[in-house]
């Protein structure tokens, strides 16, 4: 039996608005899916770290109507290697948790921090904070029984600060903390295993034994760099960048390596592939079932 227990879609505000997040979940319902992440930091829920109650018991009277397995994807722009904003950062990932407890979530996405390249001298002690503010927010996460998923981030700009998807993992290792897990962005470790020179299926080795959430979309592993697209669509037709493609589109090899890694039990497979792509989520939901099966099949021929 696979250690994957479901799969699902993204979603969030596209205006800031609860009736547009209310209208992605209802897409997702009509297609079937089991799962869903919420990108609530797209919604005022929170404000200095504080909890806004009316707007969190609207979030919470909207996500029960539906019977959807939930995780929440916390800010898109957390940092914790950030000196300045580290305090703020933790303060807004301690009230994110209390929101997962209301709304069932067991899962809190945090993004692997980042230095800029003019950030020289604190580059020394970043690893630490990093290390320093993720104990804090899973001793706070405990008592709600919510893990931290780290997710690989991939470099941003010439002389950043970042760490490998090997790196992630050997900073998830250290902590040993039940609160915290790896989260294998599989797109994410491609595109800066093509930046760095390194061996793409190597890196995803590194971080599937210590992996409890998965975010999975397609791409072809190229670094954006200078390139801007007019349109978004231009980056898709270079194959250039984090395109969040439907699964088929890019050219990750999506069966050799659910053929191949085994995650930790209880790991959601969910699909970051946004309302852009509606009309191709339900064959990437398909696809993304088939993964879950391939995934158990290995299991189960390896334990033989």
């Amino acid at each position: 039996m696979s250690n994957l227990i479901g799969t699902g879609f993204c979603v969030g505000s596209t205006d800031g608005e609860f009736a547009s997040l209310e209208g992605d979940l209802r897409a997702l319902a009509e297609i079937g899916v089991d799962t869903v992440e919420l990108g609530i930091t797209s919604v005022d829920l929170i404000a200095g770290g504080r909890i806004i109650k009316e707007r969190a018991d609207r979030l919470v009277a909207l996500t029960s109507q539906f019977d959807f397995r939930y995780t929440v994807h916390g800010l898109v722009s957390s940092n914790f290697m950030d000196p300045d904003t580290c305090r703020y950062q933790i303060d807004a990932a301690k009230a994110l948790a209390a929101i997962c407890d209301r709304v069932g979530a067991r899962i809190l996405v945090q993004h692997g921090g980042a230095l800029r390249p003019n950030q020289i001298a604190e580059r020394k002690d970043a690893d630490l904070c990093e290390r320093e503010a993720l104990l804090e927010l899973a001793e706070f996460c405990k008592p709600y029984g919510v893990r931290i998923a780290l997710e690989n981030i991939f470099t941003t700009e010439p002389g950043q600060y970042r760490q490998t998807p090997a790196e992630v993992a050997t900073t998830v290792k250290a902590l040993n903390h039940p609160n915290i897990v790896a989260l294998i962005d599989f797109s994410h470790a491609y595109i800066e295993s093509t930046y760095r020179g390194l061996d793409f299926r190597d890196q995803l080795r590194a971080m599937a034994p210590v992996a409890g959430h998965l975010h999975v979309h397609d791409s072809f592993g190229r670094p954006q760099g200078f390139y801007k697209g007019h349109y978004l669509q231009e980056n898709t037709a270079m194959g250039i960048g984090d395109l969040h493609m439907p699964l088929g589109w890019g050219d990750i090899d999506w069966d050799d390596i659910f053929s191949e890694l085994e995650f930790l039990p209880g790991t959601v497979l969910m699909m970051e592939i946004g309302a852009r792509y509606r009309a191709e989520q339900p064959e990437s939901l398909k696809r993304a079932r088939n993964l879950i099966a391939l995934n158990s099949r290995a299991r189960a021929v390896a334990a033989e």
